[in-house]
């Protein structure tokens, strides 16, 4: 009998835990609490704050052909990635103020202002942190849209209006993905960049060595980062776009 009694009250207390438990399920972390664990995973925030500039070596491989390149980026000031494909120099460069590009694959090859649109785009790489990194202060604002066993998804808004999605793994905090709308041939497309082999910087902030961008399934490069310096000295002159050489003088006829 006594068996019989310490049964019945082991088995109301476990169906009041289930009862409970479907009462007051455990809480979904915040969108900032995501943010914040994955600024720790990076390095955190004092680590962070001791970037003020990025230098780095790359190389990517586009349509099955190696092409170096070189980004710079001086924390608030601009963001320069230079690359040599084929035989040609391609430049983008944005600034706290605007951006200029030079693209001789489409027919630009001297130094040009850079569409408003595309500038909002990229205008966060300024930032060696990233847009993350003290996003309330940037006038940028975060939610949670979407979250499962193995990673959360957040999209961040900038106060231009730019949407990105992130995809953060669930058990290392690190950026899995990004994706934002941009543009190919005149064509809205999906732009997701896949990050992967992250390595400690010499202050201790984590950045990706491996960078997969697809442009909405219609192009595709891979890019691996051979060599990453932080707070090397870098001329904020580098960022001005410079002027277009002066046409040559006529021949008069004769």
């Amino acid at each position: 009998m006594k068996n019989l009694i310490r049964g019945m009250i082991v088995s109301s207390a476990l169906a009041g835990a289930v009862c409970l438990s479907a009462q007051t399920p455990l809480t979904a972390p915040t969108a900032d609490e995501i943010v914040q664990k994955h600024l720790a995973a990076i390095g955190g925030n004092e680590a962070i704050g001791k970037v003020k500039s990025i230098s780095m070596d790359s190389t990517a491989q586009i349509n099955g052909m190696n092409a170096p390149g070189t980004t710079l980026v001086l924390d608030g000031v601009g963001s320069k990635s230079e690359t040599d494909f084929n035989g040609a120099k391609i430049v983008t460069c944005y600034t706290a103020k605007g951006g200029w590009m030079v693209n001789p694959m489409a027919g630009a090859s001297d130094p040009t202002p850079m569409p408003d649109d595309q500038y909002k785009l990229g205008k966060s790489g300024i930032f060696a942190g990233g847009p993350l990194y003290d996003y309330a202060a940037k006038g940028n604002k975060i939610e949670l849209v979407a979250k499962d066993d193995k990673t959360f998804k957040i999209k961040l808004t900038t106060k231009d209006g730019v949407e990105t999605a992130y995809v953060i793994d669930a058990a290392t905090f690190l950026i899995k993905s990004q994706t934002t709308k941009g543009k190919m041939q005149d064509q809205d497309v999906d732009i997701t960049s896949t990050f992967a082999d992250y390595r400690k910087t010499d202050t201790g902030y984590l950045l990706p060595y491996s960078i997969d961008l697809d442009f909405g399934g219609q192009f595709s490069l891979s890019i691996t980062v051979n060599k990453i310096e932080v707070n090397k000295t870098i001329d904020p002159a580098v960022f001005e776009m410079p002027k277009p050489p002066a046409p040559k003088p006529t021949a008069n006829p004769a």
